[in-house]
């Protein structure tokens, strides 16, 4: 089988080219090599390449500028899907595509599901959706999509690498306390998206996240745990947890967004709670 990844920049995208069976052609473009935004290069990209199954790790994640650049966000978020999903149409590949817990609102006090109502808050979250209704509109029968949330992984910007760097330079962050969810490591998106591509029957929405629940403040306190246990962290860290509210941000985000993966786990995908993901990722930063 034939494989076309985009995004492959990115954490996600990185993580499936590191963790891709041995038995793939792959072929895996970045965002300097395929921006899925521009209509012709997709579809140039796909009949040049004529993948078997294309992989969209692709996305505008800048959640808080997305306020402030919708279209672009837009443009990458759901326009882009849109192109992959006609291109792939036009030549009978398959298509997976990433999504996010941002398509809800946060208001659920029990893991949402997929065929839980939407209702984002935000541009990123819209746009996203709106990339999702795309490839389930233009390609019905070879879509299958993977909302995931709380992506992290030992390279690229993201939570970890910052709660890292704060800690060492100040020895103290505060954290907020009042969203909850599930930290979740790339490797953990990359097996999900691989154990479907491996099911060509499957389609429509899927939810995984690692095992667990926890507050920012949580993974910042595990974080802070693991990594001096580890000495990537050379001084004790005070972390104080805060409300959302004493930390102000132009996008809203949920405040509860713990998914409900059962529909994965029960096509025999095993899943690893995310303080072990953690320690995991932390083993990759010490060792470079």
């Amino acid at each position: 089988m034939k494989v076309l990844i985009t995004g492959a920049g990115g954490q996600v995208g990185r993580a499936l080219i590191d963790t891709a069976p041995e038995d793939l052609a792959l072929v895996a473009l970045s965002h300097a090599e395929l921006d899925i935004g521009d209509a012709a290069a997709v579809t140039s990209a796909v009949q040049r390449h004529a993948p078997d199954l294309i992989v969209n790790a692709a996305a505008y994640t800048a959640v808080d500028r997305a306020e402030s650049e919708s279209a672009l966000a837009r443009r990458i978020n759901a326009e882009g899907p849109a192109h992959l999903a006609a291109a792939a149409a036009g030549c009978g590949a398959r298509l997976l595509h990433v999504s996010t817990d941002y398509v809800f609102d946060g208001m659920a006090h029990t893991p949402y599901r997929p065929d839980s109502a939407t209702h984002p808050v935000s541009a990123y979250g819209r746009t996203k959706l709106e990339g999702e209704e795309a490839v389930l509109r233009l390609l019905p029968a070879g879509t299958a999509i993977v909302r995931t949330a709380w992506v992290y992984a030992s390279k690229g910007k993201n939570f970890v690498h910052t709660m890292l760097r704060l800690m060492q330079a100040n020895g103290a962050v505060r954290v907020v306390a009042d969203q909850v969810g599930s930290p979740t490591s790339a490797a953990s998106v990359a097996a999900a998206l691989w154990h479907l591509a491996a099911r060509p029957a499957s389609r429509g929405l899927y939810h995984w996240t690692d095992a667990g629940i926890a507050s920012w403040y949580d993974f910042a306190v595990a974080i802070a745990e693991e990594g001096a246990a580890r000495g990537l962290i050379s001084r004790e860290v005070a972390v104080t947890p805060i409300r959302t509210d004493q930390y102000p941000t132009p996008a809203r985000r949920p405040a509860y967004s713990v998914l409900d993966s059962s529909a994965l786990a029960e096509l025999g995908l095993p899943p690893f709670h995310w303080r072990t993901r953690l320690r995991a990722v932390l083993e990759e930063i010490r060792n470079g």
